[in-house]
């Protein structure tokens, strides 16, 4: 049976991952806050570290609004822990090495590496609601302003939910 997939407006899927600071973080444990759940090809990589730094930035920013940045790449627990201690991530990085929540969102997709053709996770970015709905998605993220414009998305959603 295929994965049920993640649709603007609606409940996303629940899901359960390991992620860094040996947890296992499941949708239903981020009830009551908003999420922003961002997807990254690979640990470690410049454009990948810079939007890792670009969130960490203004983690204090996002805190502030009532959300958590969680990263999501295909990488193991033990590449994550090393990214997140090397970049000084103050927030979680989650293992889908099963792409469960890259299929969820649907982010698996084709790209030119070097002329081939493989598939890998294409990055983006999604707020999900502490109603654990889906409210605002980027695909084919562009690093540059992704940040801001994620945090300003966030302000106009909790200004239209009061």
């Amino acid at each position: 049976m295929p994965a049920k997939k993640a649709a603007l407006g609606k409940k996303v899927p629940a899901f359960k991952l390991p992620a860094t600071g040996e947890q296992e973080i499941a949708l239903k444990d981020l009830a009551g806050k908003y999420v922003v759940l961002y997807f990254y090809p690979k640990d470690s990589t410049p454009g990948c570290t810079r939007e890792g730094q670009d969130f960490g930035e203004e983690h204090a920013k996002f805190k502030r609004q009532g959300a958590i940045i969680l990263g999501v790449s295909r990488d193991s627990v033990k590449s994550h822990e090393n990214f997140k201690a090397k970049q000084g991530f103050p927030f979680d990085l989650l293992s889908d090495k099963e792409e469960v929540l890259c299929n969820i969102f649907d982010v698996i997709k084709e790209k030119n590496m070097y002329g081939k053709k493989v598939m890998g996770v294409e990055r983006s970015t999604f707020i999900i609601d502490p109603d654990g709905k889906l409210r605002h998605e980027w695909r084919k993220v562009k690093v540059d302003g992704h940040v801001s414009e994620v945090l300003e998305t966030l302000k106009q959603i909790k200004k239209e939910a009061t």
